[in-house]
């Protein structure tokens, strides 16, 4: 659940991504010299090739020599690229990635659910990084490209630890990737450390909104969620349709949303039937930035903590 930095941009992915997973069962000619601006790789180029891996979609790979030329097709899969110090070697992104800021000098190829397999393909890309959900239709169209295809859809932060060490282990970039990872694994740590004893909040996660979209058990913002010292009122599996009589019915303590969903949380009181949730009647309304709680990439732990904050206010002050 994986160019443009406006906020229509923003609603537009997060809202077209739920909307197209929740209904399915819930991510220009390339350019061959360095864009000016462009972070040059601190990483120097490692023997061990070939390296075979089993990626997401459950295919084993092979990747013969290291790749120096990288196309994304999640923004999630360009940060954790970014993170991995190796940004030199992007020849092609979707207009919907906006981090890290120099990927406005890279090629766009398409944006996330219509890839432009013309542009992928003048990129001349020895590795193509893509996602699963809506991407599962070109996997087999961007083989025929000649590039090695790797499918990055992790589900759940674990997921995303593997994910990065995955993509770390076919760029050559394993020690950069460990790093990464044990980073990540830190700033959870410190979390957890600062909830010890304190006991699960209650809360309720939206997504999308008119209709109501939220994210249950099994989801990364679930993962997410408990990690950050809650508990999902929502037990349905997966991201599904809810209702506002159900809502009411649950009585969340604390009511989160993604930014690009639920915008000013002062207009959540005046939809229909909302005045009578027992988190809106308290206030505990907060906002979620979506690209910390959505994209399953390195920034992903930052979005724990942004929800521990909500949930335990007390603790994260």
């Amino acid at each position: 659940m994986n160019g443009t930095t406006s906020t229509a941009r923003r609603v537009t992915c997060a809202i077209a991504a739920v909307t197209i997973a929740a209904a399915m069962a819930f991510a220009l000619t390339g350019c061959g010299a360095k864009t000016p601006g462009r972070p040059l790789s601190t990483t120097k180029p490692v023997a061990g090739f070939p390296v075979t891996i089993t990626d997401d979609a459950s295919r084993t790979v092979t990747i013969d020599s290291e790749p120096m030329r990288i196309v994304s097709l999640a923004p999630a899969n360009t940060e954790i690229v970014y993170a991995l110090g190796i940004f030199d070697r992007m020849v092609g992104v979707t207009t919907w990635d906006d981090y890290p800021p120099q990927v406005k000098g890279v090629a766009k190829i398409g944006d996330f659910t219509t890839p432009n397999l013309e542009a992928i393909a003048a990129a001349k890309p020895d590795v193509i990084l893509l996602t699963g959900g809506v991407q599962a239709d070109v996997l087999s169209k961007l083989e025929g490209l000649g590039a090695k295809v790797v499918v990055v859809d992790p589900q759940d932060l674990e997921g995303v630890y593997s994910a990065i060490g995955t993509v770390a282990k076919i760029t050559g970039t394993a020690a950069k990737g460990d790093e990464v990872v044990a980073g990540m694994k830190s700033k959870v740590a410190d979390v957890t450390a600062k909830l010890a004893g304190a006991a699960p909040t209650r809360a309720f996660i939206e997504i999308g909104w008119n209709p109501l979209f939220t994210a249950g058990p099994g989801t990364l913002l679930d993962d997410l969620l408990v990690r950050a010292g809650g508990q999902n009122v929502v037990t349905e599996k997966g991201y599904v349709g809810y209702s506002v009589e159900q809502l009411v019915k649950d009585q969340p303590d604390v009511y989160l949303g993604t930014l690009s969903s639920i915008g000013t949380t002062a207009t959540l009181a005046k939809r229909p039937g909302y005045s009578a949730i027992s988190a809106i009647k308290t206030g505990r309304v907060f906002s979620l930035t979506d690209d910390l709680v959505s994209r399953p990439g390195p920034r992903v732990v930052d979005g724990v903590f942004e929800i521990a904050k909500a949930l335990h206010p007390d603790l994260f002050k």
